[in-house]
């Protein structure tokens, strides 16, 4: 009998549900999508019932399509959204929407720990700097704003565990997710009682910790019809959308790293040990790999930059596409291109959100700079995106620059489709860029491996070489990595001389 693994994605827009079989191979895939809610400024909230009602109807949507039968699913796996709050009563009930990881409230509550424990032993312990983003600020909030909500949960969790919960009645997590929530030691692999016991939290309050790999329940027979599988099903934990994106893009061992590149962009890496930045400029994940570390850094404004540049600047590019039938995306980069490598020297500022890591600046402003009256579109396009490229090269070496070694770096998101940009890349890192032939199914595909090793399918990790292979190598064009060798310093100096200014207009 064939057999299949059923991976869950459960990500900010909708939940992705993909098929793989016995030798690793997408079979199908079915979304449905969910909103947010954004009561307040600085609020970002889902509710974990529209999670569930996305998984049972992806689901039985998959599986129709597929033609596949419930009988012959080996497990159901899950990545997910981390940073969240999901409050669950002891039946894996919700007592109110979930808070997820863009929402910022609990500024407050993070001062209020700063004081309680210095920010630095933190960022030793967990690998990523205290912040309102985490998990652990938002159990805090809850603490002080809601306390009823707080009194009646009896597990705190991320995105995917709450619908494990359901699913088998087991409050679990895995590590890598777990390393999202400010209160993970990840070289220990246990929470930490430190900033526990700062934050006068019981350990009771969280999941049981397993490796991303560990069958933590099967499917109850109270709930697999409305689900459409099997009770009894063997369901594997999996782990966070970043560290399962790190084993879909096939960085399993130091050296490799990769570039996601969506709305945000990140690069991450794999490593043996985490790395900790002096100046806390970039975090880690637990890898989904046991006894691995997947060291990242963060931008904010990414794919959004280039959205912003199609509303504003590519309007005959918008109705060409539309006459044509072809992405406007394609268009902007043949505009692009005109232009020559540094953009007639003119630079871009990719701050059009604040900024992450290494920056770390909520008042960071977009900016163009060196306008001249020479400078035509074409120039304002590909400044843009050589702009992106020089932010993620400053993340590349704040990872580097801890005697981490990269030989290459693989692409994916959505705008790795672009092989002009994927040049670019190449010429800006000074580094081998791999297209990988999976560009936008790393995380179902980290997640399913994950199930597949858990239940003996698959016989290792290095399956995925096997279902995400390259599909192409670009190599760096020397005179493009001269000139963007002589602009990457004038980038930084421009940054920094604008710091000030960027205060001020955020004090406005």
């Amino acid at each position: 009998m064939k057999r299949f693994v059923l991976a869950h994605d459960l990500g900010t827009t909708g939940n992705k549900a993909s098929l793989y079989n016995e030798v690793g191979q997408l079979v199908g895939s079915a979304l449905s999508e969910y909103d947010s809610s954004f009561e307040h400024s600085g609020w970002a909230e889902q509710n974990p019932e529209d999670w569930w009602q996305a998984v049972c109807h992806s689901t039985k949507q998959l599986l129709r399509q597929a033609e596949v039968s419930n009988s012959e699913l080996a497990c159901i796996v899950f990545s997910g959204q981390m940073m969240g709050c999901v409050p669950l009563d002891n039946k894996a009930r919700p007592l109110r929407n979930a808070i997820i990881w863009a929402d910022q409230r609990a500024v407050a509550q993070e001062r209020w720990l700063a004081e309680r424990i210095p920010p630095e032993r933190v960022y030793r312990i967990t690998g990523h700097r205290l912040s309102s983003s985490y998990s652990l600020c938002k159990m805090l909030w809850l603490r002080k704003e809601q306390p009823e909500v707080y009194r009646a949960t009896h597990k705190f969790v991320h995105a995917k565990d709450a619908i494990v919960a359901r699913l088998t009645g087991v409050f679990a997590t895995d590590y890598s997710d777990a390393s999202g929530m400010n209160l993970y030691d990840l070289e220990e692999q246990v929470f930490s009682e430190e900033i526990l016991e700062a934050a006068e939290l019981n350990e009771a309050q969280l999941p049981k910790l397993y490796p991303s790999t560990a069958v933590v329940g099967e499917v109850l027979a109270g709930i697999a019809e409305e689900v459409g599988v099997r009770a009894g099903t063997p369901v594997v934990i999996g782990g966070g959308d970043g560290s399962c994106a790190a084993l879909g893009a096939g960085v399993l061992r130091e050296g490799n790293a990769y570039n996601y590149l969506g709305s945000s962009s990140w690069i991450g890496l794999a490593s043996k040990q985490p790395v900790y930045d002096p100046s806390e400029r970039t975090f880690n994940w637990a890898h989904v790999i046991p006894g691995m570390f997947s060291p990242c850094g963060t931008m904010q404004a990414a794919g959004a930059s280039y959205q912003w540049a199609r509303d504003q600047l590519a309007i005959p590019e918008q109705e060409r596409a539309k006459r044509q039938g072809v992405s406007v995306y394609e268009l902007m980069n043949d505009l692009a291109q005109q232009s020559p490598a540094g953009a007639g020297g003119l630079l871009y500022l990719p701050y059009l959100l604040g900024e992450r890591s290494p920056r770390w600046n909520p008042n960071a402003r977009g900016a163009f700079l060196g306008l001249s009256i020479r400078h035509s579109r074409a120039d304002l396009m590909r400044a843009v995106l050589e702009g992106i490229t020089m932010n993620l090269r400053v993340i590349l070496k704040a990872l580097t620059g801890q005697s981490i070694t990269v030989d290459s770096m693989r692409v994916i998101g959505g705008g790795a489709q672009s092989s002009f940009w994927n040049q670019m890349m190449a010429d800006m890192y000074g580094l081998p860029v791999k297209r990988l032939t999976y560009l936008e199914e790393a995380t179902s595909m980290g997640a399913a491996v994950t199930g597949g090793v858990g239940v003996g399918l698959y016989q290792n990790f290095n399956i995925i070489e096997q279902m995400n292979p390259v599909a192409g190598v670009l190599e760096p064009n020397l005179s493009s990595q001269a000139a963007y060798q002589r602009f990457y310093p004038i980038f930084e100096s421009a940054y920094e001389a604008l710091l000030p200014v960027f205060d001020e207009i955020a004090s406005l």
